[in-house]
């Protein structure tokens, strides 16, 4: 009898998602990860496999606050780099976390900024 570790069953619902959402260049995909330290995210371009915009949670204007406040300024910021990429709107890829906590966190944080999901 195998046991499915916390991280390969996040990977197989990972891959789950990746095969229904992928991105463009006029509507990128908003690609989420989540560690036990913080939050990063980048905006790819599947299409060209290139990142458009990224945010880290490791940036010196994130890394003083608090998790949740943390990552919803983390998508402001994306939504403002979006912006001056010329991205409008994205598809979100939540990357096998639940939305919740910190992912929708993000997510609203990206919303206000601009960036329309």
């Amino acid at each position: 009898m195998s046991v499915i570790t916390k991280e390969a069953r996040r990977l197989r619902r990972r891959r789950r998602v990746r095969a229904k959402v992928s991105g463009t260049a006029e509507r990128p995909r908003v690609s989420v990860f989540r560690s036990n330290r913080g939050i990063s995210a980048q905006l790819v371009d599947d299409v060209a496999a290139r990142t458009l915009a990224s945010v880290n949670w490791t940036e010196p204007e994130l890394r003083t606050l608090a998790p949740t406040p943390r990552a919803t300024r983390a998508g402001e910021l994306l939504a403002e780099r979006a912006k001056a990429a010329g991205v409008a709107t994205a598809v979100f890829d939540r990357g096998g976390y639940r939305y919740h906590g910190q992912v929708k966190a993000f997510a609203e944080g990206a919303r206000e900024g601009g960036l329309a999901f």
